[in-house]
């Protein structure tokens, strides 16, 4: 009896698709932009400390942001339509996705007019960061995202100017850096949005695959219940994702299985029990032996 390979290794693969695999510059790290939320004199003195952190690289500007809205895009409407398909199947699905699914011609919209009024290789043009962090971003993107991370993505016009007049006495932007300011602004938002909805993608891939595992042994239970422990073993051998959203849609099609819980618990006390008394049966024969 053989349950692992294609639905595993299916969602398995669903759940790859949502995580990075891009070697480039910061985009290893894939998790939301959250830092700590500044006031408005906090996020004026951090200007001040970037600008003095930013040095600029002397090599040949790469466009990067038109490429990475291209695959933002793509895993938007996957997510979407991984959405849409629990919604179709009855599955729960987070508030978080329900907004996105709400919200999503909006998102939509953003990216056409971020595509139209970025014009391509326009960024090859703007100063360049070096260092370890952010080599190789555009500097004046890298300021809109510490912005928006440190904001918790709400754009308020008043801090946003006085986090640019702060930076900028220190250091000047450029004439296109500030013209670039509000379409690097959208850009960090729909970056922000992929983070996030890549983390929604992955969370309703692991409940797929708990729901897939809770129906291989609720069906066992009902139709063969001996075999239900080559099932279990099955699943462990799979290596699932030991995570909060796989364990909480397990134990939650499991729990109301009262049938399948005393299985498994009788199989456990059995089994405690047969160990037990294999090892007094090796206690006894050391004891004969000693004797």
């Amino acid at each position: 009896m053989k349950l692992i390979p294609v639905a595993h290794e299916l969602i398995s693969n669903m759940r790859g698709f949502f995580q990075t695999n891009n070697s480039n510059l910061s985009y290893l790290n894939e998790e939301p932009l959250r830092a700590e939320l500044f006031s408005s004199d906090q996020m004026e003195r951090f200007g001040k400390a970037l600008a003095s952190t930013h040095q600029l690289s002397k090599k040949p500007a790469k466009d990067h942001l038109l490429k990475r809205l291209a695959d933002n895009e793509i895993i938007l409407h996957e997510v979407r339509r991984l959405l849409t398909d629990s919604i179709k199947r009855k599955s729960q699905i987070t508030p978080a996705g329900e907004w996105l699914i709400d919200n999503f011609y909006l998102i939509v919209e953003h990216i056409r007019i971020a595509k139209l009024h970025f014009p391509k290789d326009y960024s090859e043009g703007l100063p360049q960061l070096a260092g370890v962090s952010s080599a190789g971003f555009t500097r004046v993107y890298d300021i809109v995202l510490q912005i928006i991370s440190h904001s918790d993505g709400r754009i308020d016009i008043d801090i946003l100017s006085g986090f640019i007049k702060a930076y900028q006495s220190h250091t000047n932007l450029q004439l296109g850096e500030l013209w670039a300011i509000p379409i690097m602004l959208r850009l960090a938002l729909i970056e922000n949005l992929r983070r996030v909805s890549a983390r929604i993608a992955i969370d309703r891939v692991d409940r797929n695959l708990a729901d897939y595992w809770a129906k291989q042994m609720i069906e066992t239970t009902e139709k063969d219940p001996k075999n239900l422990i080559l099932v279990i073993s099955d699943m462990a051998r799979s290596n699932p994702p030991v995570v909060g959203a796989f364990v909480a849609e397990l134990v939650r099609q499991l729990r109301d299985r009262p049938k399948l819980v005393g299985f498994i618990r009788s199989r456990k006390q059995r089994t405690h029990s047969n160990c037990n008394g294999i090892g007094l049966q090796k206690s006894g024969a050391k004891r004969y032996r000693y004797h």
